[in-house]
């Protein structure tokens, strides 16, 4: 029996079946989904993580979930480009399965590798203002970062209005306003300043980089963007490495108050799981109603 099979079955008698289900997919070279199985877990879901080539043999696997996440690492040790390979092989095997997670209602979560792999596969930016999700030509690119190195340090951020389901509402004070990012092929590029306005007017730009201090050089300085549904979320910056404090880079110097509370990068994902929760318990009235 394969480890990652074995875990998956030990895990699933431990199971809480009052608690949304978290699916964290894992590949080759793929190394932050420890920390994004965390964030789900300490946000309140139960987690699996199952390698990619499981789920392509099997894709209803993925039926069974309430929420989904795309970790970051280097996929398939970022051959031809940053999350290519990986995004074929998702592309020829478990996309289809992932838009109707989608379309019942599952938040997903992409971190920086996470987000170039997203936004080849098409789920991102998704719909009518980045083409047809099964378009072939990806309507965005996170490019090299303008310094043409890799970038591995905290920067300031802000959250737009918008209609991320991941970041509705959330606005830290600003010494707490952090997020940390790693990656040499961050800089967000959208096909034309067309489409970067239709993501604007659309309330898909969900995270941006402060106005000084973006640090990859994005166009309009975008961190990271959702579908129309505002149910997947892409971004360059790790909100799963900021779930306690003691993560903070000067925690030791922030105020009591600023401190009230769970961090920016924990309240993402309690979000999420708190929208799963309401779409788990509305689905299951609406199977009682259908059974009375």
């Amino acid at each position: 029996m394969h480890e990652h099979e074995h875990e998956h079955e030990s895990h699933a008698l431990q199971e809480d079946p009052t608690m949304p289900r978290a699916l964290v997919i894992t590949a080759a070279g793929i190394n932050c989904d420890g920390e994004l199985a965390e964030a789900f877990e300490l946000a309140g879901a139960d987690v699996e993580r199952i390698h990619l080539n499981r789920l392509a043999a099997d894709p209803s696997i993925i039926d069974g979930f309430q929420l989904v996440g795309l970790p970051g690492g280097f996929s398939y040790g970022d051959a031809v480009a940053a999350g290519r390979i990986a995004s074929v092989l998702i592309r020829t095997s478990i996309a289809d399965a992932l838009r109707r997670a989608v379309e019942r209602g599952v938040p997903m979560i992409a971190p920086c590798n996470g987000f170039q792999i997203a936004v080849q596969v098409g789920l991102l930016p998704g719909g009518a203002n980045g083409g047809e999700p099964d378009d072939a030509r990806p309507t965005v690119a996170l490019a090299r970062n303008t310094s043409g190195r890799f970038v591995d340090r905290w920067s300031r951020v802000e959250y737009p209005e918008s209609r991320c389901v991941w970041t509705r509402g959330l606005d830290p004070a600003p010494a707490i306003n952090l997020l940390p990012s790693a990656h040499g092929e961050g800089r967000f590029v959208p096909r034309d300043a067309e489409l970067l306005e239709q993501l604007e007017s659309n309330g898909q730009i969900a995270v941006r980089y402060a106005a000084d201090d973006d640090l990859n050089g994005s166009v309009g300085r975008v961190a990271g963007i959702c579908d129309p549904s505002g149910l997947v979320l892409g971004l360059m910056p790790h909100p799963e490495r900021y779930t306690r404090w003691t993560q903070h880079p000067w925690w030791t110097r922030l105020e009591i108050e600023d401190m009230d509370g769970e961090t920016p990068g924990l309240s993402m994902f309690r979000a999420a799981v708190g929208a799963a929760s309401g779409a788990q318990v509305a689905m299951a009235g609406e199977d009682l109603s259908v059974g009375g």
